[in-house]
């Protein structure tokens, strides 16, 4: 029989180098000084998340808790190497020199695993795969599987990757990950579970790992052996975990384990701004916190250092309507502002020209553009307002770093409408032929010079047709004549023989989409040749391309919309090479300059600003169409209000749209501003109504 034996912590008797009282406040404090224990530190927004989670490192150390008996879990390197520097600072020493673990997820996995990989049938030394790598190995599964990939439209090596990753991050099975995401995929789902196992099989046989084994076989060591788990659990005497509302069902799994035997986990984070179920963070990890560690203290930190008291105000509005969450209440630390305002704009291009002149104002004012930004629910929200800004010349940066016009799935369907226009585009062309199976860069070469030659013939051939100057010997002219825009296809058509015997179906298919953008009345329509192309092939390439079809194809559709303001072809394209390659190139000379912040809320959070827009607040925009029906859905696209309202420092403009175009081109229909905008009381905002300027006053 064997019994815990309790070794106190030994206290060293000189009093704390640090005066908790005097450096936080009240509710931080309560929160660093927590006795053992489960805690779960809700964190609002803007109030000093990272310096509670460091002071709380420091006080247990001063506390006699050894640095190496303690954990320190986070998203990202730089956190990790803030909060390390932080806590360095304030005891005046390394804590990972003195043993401490801090860091990300995978590099504590790729730490632990380094140590017992031998037990999961691996060698120490094994390599860890990037995305290019993990591409290469499931391309060679597909393979060796003599998959047919054209014939069964299968997806690609890196859609399979992100298939696979959601299955092990949300431990839910390869057949509901398609069901729930890739319904078009599902009657693969065979093909799909044998891949999986190849892949698997081949990672061990070549001694590599992906990305996301350095988790699940982290969780799958410590679940099989149990002396390797009792030692981390023993070691980890208590655990932290930065941003806990973004962990998913694997990362909680790994924490739940690991603080099995101490129960001294204290997790840090916002339920309010649980923004990313969509790549595979689960809400209940936080949610049920409490009742997963039974007499867990929960600790509410909520003093605002970043915005104002009006802007504040505005944001416990916005979220109040969420049924499930830890109800809490900024409140500022700051002097009074401006209200925030609400605007409304007659359509998408008048709400583009109040953002780019309120945003000349401020810089007029004395604002730095740097410390400005438009925020959005999705890309294509900010269309017109890149065309207004290039337009007036004012410098504008896009967070992911890539502007919408120059993303792959946009440019490959304005490659389309380009060749359509002019048969001489040597780049469209070969674009659009190197997404044919079989081409690569050199069949691209070949297959464009013989295109020139034919298309040169046929365009001669064609001009004759045209005048009725027809050489008898030209026999073919005569089924020519009916269709005189058409040589473009017709070119292709005679580029058949040239094609490998796998890209001939494809190349029909190409064939065929030119000659429909060619014929009346799609000609010259921008908007209906882009629906025409996404209808024509491209919608299925997209699915078998991109994990994020949907909203790729969103995009398309969108484009489709803002090309109906244009009446020629021509005019359409002219604004593209103007949104894409001259103000490219202007960017480059204006790096190191002001610029103002373009950015989708999800990749604007963690940041904060001076002045933040928040554009196309409509219903079935921003929230979405697709979280209408779902409660827990709209309850995410409200956490996601919340966390572009919590970016502004100083003032902030919420603007919507009262008309957008029909799809297709029938006319203009009313938009109804967002339930976000209706549940925020009147007394805490201004409205303003646009007018046109009149210059008789």
């Amino acid at each position: 029989m064997s019994r815990d034996y309790i070794l106190q912590p030994f206290r060293s008797p000189i009093e704390l180098q640090i005066d908790y009282a005097k450096e936080l406040n009240p509710q931080q404090h309560a929160a660093v000084t927590a006795p053992p224990g489960p805690a779960l530190v809700i964190a609002g927004a803007g109030s000093g998340k990272t310096r509670t989670l460091t002071f709380r490192v420091a006080y247990l150390i001063e506390q006699g808790i050894p640095p190496e008996k303690i954990l320190l879990l986070t998203f990202t390197n730089k956190a990790a190497k803030e909060m390390m520097r932080r806590v360095a600072d304030l005891l005046g020493s390394d804590p990972a020199g003195a043993g401490l673990w801090g860091g990300t997820f995978h590099s504590i996995g790729n730490r632990v695993l380094r140590r017992h990989a031998n037990l999961l049938g691996y060698q120490q030394d094994f390599t860890i795969m990037d995305r290019e790598d993990a591409k290469d190995l499931l391309n060679a599964c597909i393979g060796e599987a003599e998959i047919d990939v054209k014939a069964t439209r299968f997806p690609k090596a890196e859609v399979l990757g992100d298939i696979f990753s959601m299955s092990l991050n949300t431990e839910k099975t390869i057949e509901a990950i398609l069901a729930e995401q890739y319904d078009y995929f599902s009657e693969l789902a065979p093909l799909v579970i044998d891949l999986q196992k190849r892949y698997v099989a081949r990672k061990l046989s070549t001694n590599a790992m992906d990305f996301d084994d350095l988790l699940a076989l982290w969780l799958k060591l410590l679940q099989n052996n149990a002396e390797v788990r009792e030692h981390y659990q023993r070691r980890f005497q208590f655990i932290m975990v930065d941003e806990y509302q973004d962990t998913n069902k694997l990362q909680g799994d790994l924490i739940d384990l690991l603080a099995a035997r101490h129960k001294n986990v204290m997790v840090v984070g916002d339920d309010s701004q649980s923004i990313y179920s969509w790549r595979g963070a689960n809400f209940r990890n936080i949610i049920d916190f409490p009742q997963r560690y039974p007499g867990a203290q929960v600790y509410k930190i909520e003093v605002n250092y970043r915005s104002t008291p009006e802007i504040l105000s505005v944001a416990n509005a916005a979220i109040a309507a969420n049924v499930n969450q830890f109800a809490k209440k900024l409140s500022p630390a700051r002097k009074s502002g401006n209200k925030p305002t609400i605007v409304t704009c007659h359509d998408g291009g008048e709400q583009a020209a109040f953002v780019a002149q309120r945003v000349l104002e401020l810089r007029e004012e004395g604002e730095d553009l740097n410390q400005m930004a438009v925020l959005y629910r999705s890309h294509f929200h900010a269309l017109e307002l890149q065309l207004e800004l290039t337009r007036r010349n004012i410098p504008f940066s896009i967070t992911s770093g890539i502007r919408f016009f120059e993303q792959a799935h946009v440019k490959d369907v304005a490659a389309f409408l380009k060749l359509a226009s002019n048969s001489r585009d040597e780049l469209s062309f070969k674009r659009l032929v190197r997404l044919l199976p079989g081409i690569g860069g050199k069949g691209a070469d070949k297959l464009w010079a013989k295109f020139q030659e034919v298309e040169r013939s046929v365009s001669s051939i064609v001009q004759f047709a045209v005048t009725g100057d027809v050489p008898q010997a030209e026999s073919e002219t005569e089924n020519l004549k009916p269709r005189k825009q058409n040589f473009i296809a017709i070119a292709l058509q005679k580029c058949a023989a040239s094609v490998p015997k796998k890209t001939a179906a494809a190349w029909a298919q190409f064939t065929a989409t030119l000659a429909q953008l060619e014929t009346d009345p799609v000609r010259g329509d921008p908007s209906r040749m882009i629906r025409l192309v996404i209808e024509a092939g491209y919608k299925e390439h997209l699915q078998e391309e991109y994990a994020n079809y949907r909203q790729r194809l969103e995009d398309l559709e969108q484009l489709a919309n803002f090309a109906q303001q244009f009446k020629t072809l021509e005019e359409f394209l002219s604004q593209l090479a103007l949104l894409t390659n001259v103000e490219a190139e202007d960017n480059q000379a204006v790096n190191d300059n002001e610029q103002l912040r373009l950015s989708s809320i999800h990749q604007a959070k963690g940041l904060e600003f001076d002045v933040v827009f928040v554009v196309m607040l409509c219903e079935g925009l921003f929230p979405s169409a697709r979280s209408l029906e779902d409660l827990d859905a709209i309850e995410e696209e409200r956490r996601l209000f919340y966390v572009a309202v919590t970016r502004a420092r100083n003032e902030l403009y919420l603007s919507y749209p009262l008309i957008r175009m029909i799809p297709g081109g029938s006319g203009d229909m009313m938009q109804q501003p967002s339930r976000f905008l209706g549940e925020i009381p009147k007394e805490l905002v201004e409205e303003w109504n646009l007018r046109p300027y009149d210059p008789y006053g």
